[in-house]
């Protein structure tokens, strides 16, 4: 990484802690998002396999299990400090490109219109995405600036501002196991 990165990165990463520190609603007002992989069924982990069976009693038979080749781009988009907002399977067949994106973003902004009426009319939630092609691309940009819509940025090559791989899919991904 270059050192311009690397000082655009501290910046950035130093201009968002002390909005924290000084906006006591600035991550109650923020909605942010991403999307992740999910098969149609997932074997199951050693945990959700255990059974408990008597002394007597014979090992419970086990079929062996594989992933299933079903496998579906899920964009959790977006979720606050609550709970989802808005949600999407991307359909068998299409990608995540900024025209797609783009669908979304409309979808995303009409969700929050109907669901957080009060941060829409006053104008106080705010969008963070991470530096993927789509969600950084001209096409998005310029759509979220003619609406208005205001973006948190995103420390350049900085995986550990993505919430959702930390907290949310790993709990989503449990929940589907197995099934």
């Amino acid at each position: 990484m270059k050192e311009e990165q690397k000082h655009n990165r501290v910046t950035v990463s130093q201009e968002l802690l002390d909005r924290s520190n000084t906006d006591e609603n600035f991550l109650k007002n923020l909605i942010t998002g991403d999307e992740k992989w999910v098969y149609g069924y997932d074997v199951e982990t050693k945990v959700q396999l255990l059974q408990w069976v008597g002394k007597s009693s014979p090992r419970p038979k086990k079929a062996r299990q594989c992933r299933s080749n079903v496998k579906m781009m899920l964009i959790v988009f977006f979720f606050d400090w609550k709970v989802i907002v808005h949600h999407e399977f991307v359909p068998r067949g299409e990608t995540v490109n900024k025209e797609f994106y783009l669908k979304v973003m409309k979808g995303l902004r009409e969700v929050v219109r109907r669901k957080r009426p009060e941060a829409w009319t006053n104008k106080t939630w705010m969008l963070h995405l991470d530096n993927a092609p789509p969600h950084a691309s001209l096409l998005i940009r310029e759509f979220l600036a003619k609406q208005e819509t205001i973006v948190v940025p995103q420390p350049p090559y900085s995986p550990y501002l993505a919430p959702a791989d930390f907290f949310l899919f790993p709990k989503l991904k449990s929940t589907l196991k197995g099934r």
